[in-house]
């Protein structure tokens, strides 16, 4: 296996593996406020304390989306599918608006939004690892 095609197919790992761990992020930041407003809720001195969360909790999707640009990157340079770069691409733009409208708080968007681009980016990702690794756009699919 050549060099090139080797770091193609970790960049999609890396890539589904960051989409994935934003995925869980995303589902477990709710539960993760509810479970610290009733925490909040049985202490004693409950009126100085606030559920937003830990301050570092919301720098793990930040740190996701920089993972996921790498990766994004890696596979556009070595994917053999002109369609696979508009898709990985467009994707990662859409969870990127979406995490940084989140941020900044410019639109209210529902937060359900966040999944359709990170769930994409996954199933583009491990698609990518296993059909677009050819040399050009017309050969067969690579046999492993």
């Amino acid at each position: 296996m050549d060099l090139q095609l080797k770091n193609s197919r970790t960049s999609d790992i890396l890539g589904a593996s960051a989409s994935t761990l934003c995925l869980i992020h995303c589902l477990a930041t709710p539960l993760l406020f509810v479970a610290q407003a009733e925490a909040v809720h049985h202490e004693h001195d409950h009126a100085h304390h606030h559920a937003a969360g830990p301050s570092w909790w919301g720098m793990i999707d930040i740190a996701l989306l920089f993972v996921s640009l790498a990766a994004v990157y890696w596979t556009i340079k070595n994917t053999s599918k002109q369609w696979m770069k508009i898709a990985i691409s467009a994707s990662w733009v859409i969870l990127a608006m979406i995490i940084l409208n989140e941020k900044f708080e410019l639109l209210h968007i529902a937060e359900a939004w966040i999944y359709a681009p990170t769930v994409s980016l996954v199933l583009l990702h491990l698609y990518n690892r296993k059909y677009c690794q050819c040399e050009d756009e017309d050969c067969p699919v690579p046999a492993e």
